[in-house]
């Protein structure tokens, strides 16, 4: 076995193509999912395995799934290249494979400090999945890794590193729930459907609405790989370090959310159906903005991903749709309206963010990124992802159940909601500020 930390070591990493021919061919992406092509990494957890499969069975069965999984996912086996005219990206499913890693460590899982959470040495996980050099170019990068890691108490990590381009949370909750199934033995559960063509703006082109979810590429955000459009040659580098500032972790207690949703209801008569969603994302909202002391003047705006497969994906498909059909909702209010206004006018404006996506606000926004090749909004923004809602934790392997699932990077401008692991039903909200305003955050956010 090779190191390459103190901790973990190399077992073997192949590549994992196949297991039947598939067409070669290349595959349309849409706007939304243009606005998305950068790589993600998270984990999946595991008890050791109470049927004492071996670590190599375990292996051989994730192996053997893989292949049978790309049979039906070969563009998670292709790469990202230009079109043949030069003005997007797409991808060629060309049977390139993705990479595993197998990995194995004396150290438990304990001591790789708190799985529930982002945290620096989690990063280890996809170590073998990462390119020694500094740069890569995207055609020939995998748009899927997997990096298998058992450790020392014989507890198991399944850890991804995967362009976002190429599935939502909900395909990749259904792509976990397929590759589950099969180390089982069993077979897929749902087929799925990749094809995005549905998604192609309008021609000619109709812009509705405004959209505010949205900025026009600028000299500020135009590292965002959307904005390059399927030029030749693009290539990514790979990041120093994890963030700019420490992650850091805030623990809403089941009781305590109860709490804020119950005093909100208190407060109002007009709104029906408050979700605990809301009420948490406006004192996010309210206490990142003050924390982070912008102007009064200046608008502050929160995204969050509305699903909308609903509006979008004919019924027959929807279920199995494999690609990206989360977009931006957002809330948007002056620095000073956050301060004055009551949090009732505020959860009204989350409300609204949600229930103005329909099928001609989603085909609006497609047909104002083909015209204005935008990026998700970059001026005073963050978005909010409530990871728990993905069920990630409910699937069961050949070799036990995932007892967590936890992304392993936090991303500037991302606030998560993560499940907490202290049993109570609770939330963990993780974001990046300095020290000095994630104090005066938590202060904000836990006033009663």
């Amino acid at each position: 076995m090779k190191a390459i930390t103190d901790d973990i070591e190399l077992v073997e990493k192949i590549v994992i193509c196949p297991e039947e021919s598939t067409p070669n061919k290349r595959m349309f992406l849409s706007n939304i999912d243009l606005t998305l092509v950068a790589y993600q990494d998270s984990s999946s957890f595991f008890d050791p395995p109470s049927n004492q499969m071996s670590f190599s069975e375990i292996c051989n069965k994730l192996y053997s799934a893989l292949r049978q999984m790309l049979v039906h996912y070969d563009f998670m086996a292709g790469r990202l290249v230009p079109s043949s005219d030069g003005d997007r990206f797409e991808i060629d499913c060309n049977g390139a494979g993705i990479v595993v890693a197998a990995a194995k460590t004396d150290t438990e899982l304990s001591e790789f400090g708190d799985m529930s959470v982002s945290n620096p040495k989690l990063k280890q996980l996809i170590g073998f999945l990462l390119e020694e050099d500094e740069e890569i170019d995207l055609k020939d990068k995998p748009l899927t890794s997997l990096q298998l890691t058992q450790f020392g108490c014989g507890s198991l990590a399944l850890a991804s590193h995967y362009n976002h381009c190429t599935l939502d949370g909900i395909a990749i909750s259904d792509f976990e729930k397929n590759l589950a199934a099969l180390t089982r033995g069993d077979s897929f559960r749902i087929i799925p459907n990749a094809d995005r063509t549905f998604l192609k703006a309008r021609n000619p082109l109709k812009i509705s609405h405004p959209h505010y979810e949205y900025s026009k590429t600028t000299s500020t955000n135009s590292n965002n790989v959307f904005t390059s459009r399927g030029t030749s040659g693009i290539r990514i580098t790979r990041p120093r370090s994890l963030t700019e500032n420490k992650v850091h972790v805030l623990h809403l207690s089941a009781q305590q959310v109860s709490s804020f949703k119950k005093n909100a209801m208190m407060k109002q008569n007009t709104l029906k159906n408050i979700s605990s969603f809301q009420v948490v994302a406006v004192r996010i909202w309210k206490a990142r903005s003050f924390a982070m002391k912008m102007p009064e003047e200046e608008i502050s705006t929160m995204l969050f991903p509305v699903e909308v497969r609903k509006w979008i994906v004919p019924e027959l498909q929807e279920e199995g749709f494999a690609g990206n059909a989360l977009v931006p909702g957002f809330a948007r209010a002056t620095v000073k309206e956050l301060r004055e206004e009551d949090d009732v006018s505020l959860i009204r404006k989350v409300k609204e963010g949600i229930e103005r996506i329909d099928e001609e606000y989603v085909r609006s926004g497609i047909d104002w990124l083909e015209e204005n090749r935008g990026v998700p909004c970059s001026e005073n923004s963050f978005s909010l992802v409530a990871w728990m809602k993905l069920g990630l934790e409910d699937q069961e392997f050949a070799w036990g159940r995932v007892k967590c699932a936890t992304p392993l990077e936090l991303k500037a401008g991302l606030v998560m909601m993560l499940p907490a692991t202290e049993g109570d039903g609770g939330l963990n909200i993780c974001l990046d500020l300095p020290e000095d305003q994630m104090q005066e955050f938590c202060r904000i956010m836990l006033e009663v």
